[in-house]
């Protein structure tokens, strides 16, 4: 599985009509909901904003997709074949459409959708997707140091700490990581 690192913008005229087609990386619903709604203020006149997402959840992965008013099957499923057909996950692909004047036909937007979502992924970054995991550490003050440089070495981080008579915190890394982290720091809470 892959997924996209950061924000990717596109564009097409076809047939007198401008697709802007939108490659965001999500961590779940809400981040979906805050960036489609963050989308139709931005394009306040557009004609439609047709999307598909993929996300990995601890029930696996759930996806859907919307048409935005062109007839059923025409946008959102062409945009989600490409995210699937990649192996895709934890992002949403956006094609917003300003009607140009000049009407497609069923198979010029399935096409056309199609196509700008294609190009969109095509020419984002992608990698390797890496699933993290968070661990719960209790330290000693003295262990800090060397606990940051094992996770600079194992791609993880702090994202809590509580300081009291010991450190509590709260690490996030590769799940694939963790059994090489907890053999140097055993302690967890």
């Amino acid at each position: 599985m892959n997924c996209v690192k950061s924000r990717h913008v596109i564009e097409d005229i076809i047939k007198k009509s401008r697709f802007i087609g939108v490659v965001i990386p999500c961590v779940d619903e809400n981040d979906v909901l805050f960036n489609l709604k963050q989308l139709h203020s931005e394009h306040p006149n557009a004609s439609h904003i047709a999307y598909a997402y993929r996300l990995k959840t601890e029930n696996g992965i759930i996806y859907r997709f919307h048409d935005a008013g062109e007839p059923t099957g025409t946008a959102g499923k062409p945009i989600f074949q490409h995210l699937e057909g990649k192996e895709l996950i934890n992002l949403l692909v956006a094609v917003i459409r300003y009607f140009g004047g000049i009407k497609l036909g069923a198979g010029g937007l399935t096409r056309a959708y199609g196509n700008t979502a294609r190009q969109a992924i095509e020419t984002a970054e992608t990698g390797p997707y890496v699933e993290l995991t968070e661990v719960r550490l209790t330290l000693d003050y003295r262990q800090i140091q060397g606990l940051e440089y094992a996770l600079a070495k194992l791609g993880g981080q702090i994202v809590k700490q509580d300081f009291s008579e010991q450190v509590h915190l709260v690490v996030q890394l590769p799940a694939g990581h963790v059994d090489t982290l907890l053999q140097s720091y055993p302690t967890h809470y």
